[in-house]
């Protein structure tokens, strides 16, 4: 198996050289940027197995660049970041990144973030797979969900996660405790709102009537459930 490789891009020197000891000694490889500009470039040629990006970048939006990484790449996408606002974080995670770590960190956290993030994908059965569902068919390996006419519409990595979640457990009621740690995320507010933006973007992308789902259904006060058979190909 491939050494997975982490992008860090800060445009402070001591965090990116404190991270990038951490995770090489972790046994991770990895690529480090202080400019949006030079981690956009080097995407041309390869795509991270995870980004580590703070948000107070000199030459970019970095919420903006997360959104992108997020629904262009398929990437695992964990901000770090001195903002620590809930809102800030609510603002990250809804807008596609998997996690959200405060500065000042320990580095041996971010290694046991980015663990338990690459162990819920790769222990993911249906990874990379396709799964077929009420004239839909959702394409992991692409992050595309495409319907019986053909046309496709992209989803993020994070939202990937939630929908494969409720793929492999079809009819099964999955409880916000439930979704949390099978999605490596620490019990909190912005997290658990960001678990209801996410699952309020896929069903607009299900074209679900948000009055009335018939998909995706809130059992109030006990969690979710998916309702449409599911057929893995």
């Amino acid at each position: 198996m491939t050494t997975p490789l982490v992008s860090i891009l800060d445009d402070e020197p001591a965090i990116r050289r404190m991270l990038a000891d951490a995770l090489e000694e972790a046994g991770f490889r990895t690529q480090s940027f202080a400019r949006a500009r030079e981690f956009e470039a080097s995407l041309a040629q390869v795509t991270p197995d995870v980004c580590l990006v703070d948000l107070s970048l000199p030459d970019t939006d970095g919420l903006a660049l997360v959104h992108r990484l997020a629904l262009e790449r398929g990437a695992i996408v964990i901000i770090i970041s001195g903002r620590a606002q809930v809102q800030d974080r609510v603002t990250g995670l809804e807008l596609g990144a998997d996690d959200y770590i405060i500065k000042p960190f320990e580095p041996a956290e971010v290694v046991a973030r980015i663990r338990a993030r690459l162990r819920g994908a790769r222990s993911a059965p249906q990874a990379g797979r396709t799964a077929a569902f009420a004239g839909w068919t959702a394409h992991f390996d692409r992050y595309v969900l495409a319907d019986a006419s053909g046309a496709e519409v992209v989803f993020s990595h994070a939202e990937g996660e939630i929908l494969r979640l409720f793929l492999e457990s079809p009819k099964r009621l999955l409880s916000r405790a439930q979704m949390q740690e099978s999605l490596g995320g620490a019990a909190s507010e912005s997290f658990d709102r960001a678990i209801d933006v996410r699952i309020s973007r896929l069903r607009t992308k299900l074209r679900e009537d948000p009055k009335n789902p018939q998909l995706i259904k809130t059992i109030y006060g006990a969690g979710y459930i998916f309702l449409g058979d599911v057929r893995w190909q």
